[in-house]
């Protein structure tokens, strides 16, 4: 049987590309101790002096790292775990994330690791053209309030929180009016049905050409979901975002009142509060026609330029917003692109993003009450969660 079961471990080795000798530690760390075997590659060798020469820099180096055991089978002897269960049981390598996590979601396509959607969010970081700069945008964030506070409903700032946006130069960008154009669509009220327009539908597909087809940004970011396997033309990938975006569903009694878009970028009235509105344009734009009262900010990212990050208090004609989170100062295809990045790689749960080396976390959520297609999920809710100390 030993005999056996060396020539087994020698033919693993030999097919996964390893050395055909058995004197290296190269797949063999935590096994155990075989004295039929030239050197050992467990804890035990250390006591006996009969390590392999590198299971230091392969075994001991790498045990607290998932390079090269994704999906490896549970060995006691290690110190951290690299399969689909060490999250369960909170006992995964610190980079199990980046280099073994799968998709989340996306039609079946290859895996998508965290690391590859941090590169690919840097990569939409630089291409953001259309962002405001330091002179088109002043923020007077005011009031900065403890967690603990921000059901308090206390107005601490006495002035508005933009203090300036220059929108002659922003809003006739092509996808700032295209935004604009379709934000004014909607009822905010929850159980009024949204009934749009021939000329309200055509200003939906028209926000969807300017920011994902006519952008550099929004063609980087098909061009990824593409090599992933994920759609297989432009033309399935913007099908799919109408459907998952636009598609309207039913928050309140019944009727169809709500969609990604509407509970995302405009904001609804649910409950007796504001819910959803994650987006800086529409917060802009309301605060300036006199409608909502900027009261003060629980969080402020760590960006000293645009797009930076906040989490708002404030009240929209009558009802309050805890904690109103938006990417503040980015360009609409940028907004819309890291919300359908997070959602189709990581829908119902966390995505962390990188934005000029700095981590920013989406939440995402699905809406299981309805769907569309093959059983796909429209989306239920997006945002800049609260940044990790």
């Amino acid at each position: 049987m030993k005999v056996f079961a060396v020539l087994a471990l020698w033919t693993t080795l030999f097919h996964q590309g390893y050395s055909n000798t058995l004197d290296s530690c190269q797949g063999r760390c935590g096994y155990g101790t075989d004295n039929s075997l030239s050197c050992q590659c467990n804890s035990s060798c250390e006591r006996y002096k009969d390590c392999c020469s590198d299971y230091t820099e392969i075994c001991k180096a790498g045990a607290t790292s998932c390079k090269g055991r994704c999906d490896e089978k549970y060995n006691t002897q290690n110190k951290c775990h690299c399969n689909s269960k060490c999250a369960q049981y909170k006992n995964c390598c610190s980079d199990y994330a980046d280099l073994c996590e799968s998709d989340g979601g996306g039609g079946g396509g290859s895996v998508i690791t965290d690391a590859e959607i941090k590169a690919l969010s840097e990569t939409l970081y630089a291409q953001d053209s259309n962002k405001a700069s330091a002179s088109e945008l002043i923020i007077d964030s005011q009031a900065l309030v403890a967690d603990s506070q921000t059901s308090s409903k206390d107005d601490l700032s006495s002035r508005p929180m933009f203090r300036y946006l220059n929108e002659e130069a922003l809003f006739s960008r092509p996808t700032y009016a295209a935004l604009l154009a379709v934000l004014d669509n909607y009822d905010r009220m929850t159980g009024q049905i949204e009934d749009f327009s021939p000329q309200q539908l055509a200003e939906q597909e028209a926000f969807l050409k300017e920011t994902m087809s006519n952008t550099e940004l929004g063609r980087e970011l098909f061009a990824f979901l593409y090599t992933k396997g994920i759609y297989a033309s432009e033309e399935e990938f913007i099908q799919d975002l109408k459907m998952m975006w636009f598609g309207l569903y039913s928050r309140n009694n019944n009727m169809m009142d709500s969609s990604g878009f509407e509970h995302i970028f405009a904001g609804e009235v649910k409950g007796g509060k504001v819910s959803g509105f994650h987006n800086w344009i529409q917060f802009y734009l309301l605060e300036k026609r006199g409608k909502l009262n900027y009261y003060s900010h629980s969080f402020n990212g760590p960006w000293t330029s645009y797009p930076d990050v906040m989490g708002m208090q404030f009240m929209w004609e009558g009802y309050f917003k805890q904690v109103g989170s938006a990417v503040i100062g980015c360009s609409p295809e940028f907004d819309f692109a890291l919300y359908s990045l997070c959602y189709i790689t990581r829908p119902g749960k966390q995505c962390r993003l990188s934005l000029g080396g700095k981590e920013l976390i989406i939440q995402t959520y699905t809406w299981d009450n309805s769907s569309y297609g093959d059983g796909k999920k429209y989306i239920g809710s997006a945002f800049p969660a609260t940044p990790r100390n």
